[in-house]
């Protein structure tokens, strides 16, 4: 079993995108993947979520959703608001554990950022990482102000016992600004873990085709993907 966290430093940083395109890649390689989301907020009940984006993405993934809650808040707090039962984390491991059996890669995508509580408990992704002792990927925005957050992601994530698997830019824009370029150099330094692709941003609306393509291009070898990482920061830093 393969059992590969996906973190962002926050919200709409791209994670689903990255989530769908190591998937894809995945599958190119002959590969079984399953992609587990523990929780889905934001959503009723039968609306398509970001498990539909993965599929509709990357191709025929086993995907499975654990909760949904209609608020588009934290899972502790949207399940309270609703009055729905939360998901524990002996759940969840287990959900991982199960379709581990049966797959080559299992993705489990988290909600927001890496410390965001899933019940009352407080557990989290970092938590959950530590007990089945698996990697985290930190998928970070590219601009001003992610450095922080991304040091801060992968700080905790290591004083809780995790490992970062590294970093991905999420949502790569043409051109970038001068904070952008800097931050391909800097983003490795304060992860203290390597930078292992940038993906343009729009990817979610492209082809299975172009999509794929485009995963290709924008994920280092370590992901599936092609990506020189070092050409590619020195390209844009010269």
């Amino acid at each position: 079993m393969t059992l590969l966290m996906v973190s962002g430093t926050g919200t709409e940083v791209g994670k689903t995108v990255t989530t769908a395109a190591v998937a894809a890649l995945a599958l190119a390689a002959g590969r079984r993947v399953a992609v587990v989301k523990p929780v889905q907020t934001g959503l009723p009940p039968g609306g398509d979520g970001d498990l539909a984006d993965v599929t509709r993405l990357a191709g025929p993934v086993t995907t499975r959703e654990l909760a949904r809650y209609p608020d588009p808040l934290a899972p502790a707090t949207a399940a309270r608001r609703a009055g729905l039962p939360p998901v524990g984390l002996e759940r969840t491991a287990e959900a991982l554990d199960a379709l581990g059996k049966t797959h080559d890669l299992v993705l489990c995508e988290g909600a927001g950022g890496l410390l965001a509580r899933f019940d009352e408990s407080g557990w989290t992704l970092a938590d959950l990482a530590v007990l089945l002792r698996a990697p985290v990927l930190v998928v970070a925005a590219p601009g001003l102000g992610t450095l922080n957050a991304t040091a801060l992601t992968t700080e905790v994530l290591r004083h809780r016992g995790g490992r970062c698997a590294g970093v991905v830019v999420g949502s790569w824009p043409e051109p970038p600004d001068l904070a952008m370029r800097c931050n391909l150099s800097d983003l490795p330094v304060v992860a203290g873990a390597p930078l292992e692709g940038v993906l343009p941003a729009g990817m979610a609306a492209r082809e299975p085709a172009a999509f794929a393509e485009a995963a290709r291009a924008g994920l280092a070898p370590s992901l599936g993907g092609v990506l020189d990482t070092a050409a590619f920061t020195a390209r844009h830093t010269a």
